[in-house]
């Protein structure tokens, strides 16, 4: 096991003293398009940046939201916070309503930066979130149009660099809080994850001892930066092996090759259905022209593994599996024969995992469906728990074990074959939704009586869902209409593509709805499919 810093604000001081001038960070796309930094520029980016927030009165702990999209905004705020050890809370760039009002008001964050383009979005819940004192605008010299109330101060990132002064760094431990990221429940609202420094970091460190991600290595990363995939497994690989990073604003099916021959990327993750999104992309003389070594795939697809190797001729697709909560326990091995369908063995050294029945915690044997249980091995290399909701942290952590909620069965050479999930849970586009998250906000709409959200098979495979609605009304409303609302109270991604119409959902004695049946039943020949946007 290789020694390492576990903070953020550690690390990069000690890599920047090393190789300050050394390229660390291009960023492609968006108002960032062409810019790169050193690792000496990207530290005094986030210490001026921090010194203006601590000017403006940001202090260690402090929630601090990021609504940003990838790009040097996000990446100058994550790790000037890290100089302050303030708190990231995490905002998915999407999320509007119902669901950036639970983020900004449950995690009490006094303190937004936010790119000036999703200002509409702030605008519409600001008043619902009674902690906010201040509001940072990324992206525009200047504020207009946004109303907020007297006792909040609204300044831009310019204003706050110019209000710096001299920067107080905070004594930061491998066990503080670094990030909330939330993750949706199954029953209820998304949960907020208490995540350490080390957690983070390890992470990253995880991706270098168990992937060989080093020096020499360039990762492209094209997955929002506001999940842990992109933040911890990949920018924090960069940061531990020393590497290189191309950040895109946003995935592009069409680019993707293009900005990896451009830039000598050697390293990417393809998570879910972007992989499907790549495949489908024409097939071209150019698609073996390219230095990319190694992909990391989650889920672990079979037949999209043999399409990178053989159509693309990267030599080593590697499977691994991870949540926001316990870190990436399982990976499979570079030179290794990735078996069909598995998602990687443990990283031993870091957590201990079990296949256990999931209503008695009694373990499985060899072959045997259960569920993923984890525990960590390194000191906080896993969440501290849920924020403000300690009921789900005990719930999950049944046995000091933590119950992930995935069924999976493991063969005799310990390789690990995820099956579905457990929990009611929607997986889509990258996205983790809660289906009650989905009906509350449907339900809600004038004529809908009741409603229930569930998975269904994606069309584009992927090992991803789509979401089917099935509603009752009391009013007549066409799917189309009813879907056009939907689309103003739910993030794009949340939006249900299959509409079914029913007089009744199908109910159990004590009158819960019976998800099974729908899900049984599918797409019906009545269902009505909202269109691609």
């Amino acid at each position: 096991m290789l020694t390492q810093p576990t903070t953020l604000q550690a690390v990069l001081d000690a890599k920047t003293a090393a190789h300050p001038d050394r390229r660390l960070f291009d960023f492609v796309g968006g108002s960032g398009d062409g810019v790169s930094w050193s690792w000496v520029q990207t530290r005094s980016a986030a210490t001026d940046f921090a010194a203006g927030l601590q000017a403006a009165g940001v202090v260690q702990g402090d929630h601090v939201a990021v609504m940003l999209p990838n790009g040097p905004d996000f990446i100058r705020s994550w790790f000037a916070l890290g100089y302050l050890g303030a708190v990231m809370v995490a905002v998915n760039t999407e999320y509007i309503g119902a669901f950036l009002e639970r983020v900004l008001a449950h995690s009490e964050s006094s303190t937004l930066v936010v790119d000036q383009s999703l200002l509409p979005a702030v605008a519409a819940v600001l008043d619902r979130c009674p902690a906010l004192k201040r509001v940072v605008v990324a992206g525009a010299s200047e504020v207009r149009g946004f109303d907020a109330a007297p006792s909040i101060e609204v300044m831009t990132v310019d204003d706050c660099l110019v209000m710096q002064s001299e920067l107080r760094v905070a004594a930061v431990q491998p066990g503080d809080t670094a990030a909330i990221m939330y993750t949706s429940g199954t029953t209820g609202a998304a949960k907020g994850v208490l995540m350490p420094e080390a957690h983070i970091m390890l992470c990253g460190q995880g991706a270098v001892e168990q992937i060989g991600v080093n020096s020499e290595d360039c990762y492209y990363t094209c997955l929002p930066l506001f999940h842990i995939n992109a933040l911890g497994m990949q920018t924090c690989a960069v940061l531990a092996a020393g590497a290189r990073a191309v950040i895109r604003e946003r995935f592009s099916a069409s680019a993707w090759l293009a900005d990896i021959r451009r830039y000598g990327c050697t390293v990417t993750n393809m998570l879910g259905a972007l992989a499907d999104f790549v495949v489908a992309t024409a097939h071209s003389a150019q698609d073996r022209d390219h230095s990319l070594r190694l992909i990391t795939v989650a889920p672990s697809v079979p037949e999209l593994v043999d399409v990178f190797r053989e159509r693309f001729g990267v030599a080593d697709v590697c499977a691994l599996y991870g949540m926001t909560e316990v870190n990436i326990p399982l990976y499979s091995k570079p030179g290794e024969t990735l078996k069909r369908g598995s998602s990687g063995q443990l990283f031993s050294s870091a957590f201990d995992l079990a296949i256990v029945d999931p209503d008695t915690d009694e373990p499985r044997a060899v072959g045997e469906i259960g569920e993923i249980v984890v525990r960590p091995k390194r000191a906080f290399g896993f969440m501290q728990g849920y924020y403000r909701q300690p009921d789900k942290t005990v719930e999950a952590w049944r046995n000091l074990w933590f119950h992930t909620g995935d069924a999976a069965w493991q063969d005799a050479d310990s390789d690990v074959f995820f099956v579905d999930r457990i929990k009611d849970c929607i997986r889509r586009r990258g996205e983790n939704i809660s289906s009650a998250m989905i009906e509350s906000e449907i339900t809600a709409i004038d004529g809908v009586r009741e409603c229930a959200a569930v998975a269904v098979p994606a069309e584009d495979g992927g090992g991803e869902d789509e979401i089917l609605l099935a509603y009752v009304l009391d009013d007549a409303i066409e799917a189309e209409a009813l879907w056009e609302q939907a689309a103003k109270r739910l993030p794009a991604f949340a939006n249900p593509r299959w509409w079914r119409a029913l007089d009744a959902l199908p109910k159990t004695p004590t009158n819960k709805v019976r998800k099974q049946a729908l899900r049984d039943d599918g797409v019906t020949a009545e269902t009505w499919r909202a269109p691609v946007r």
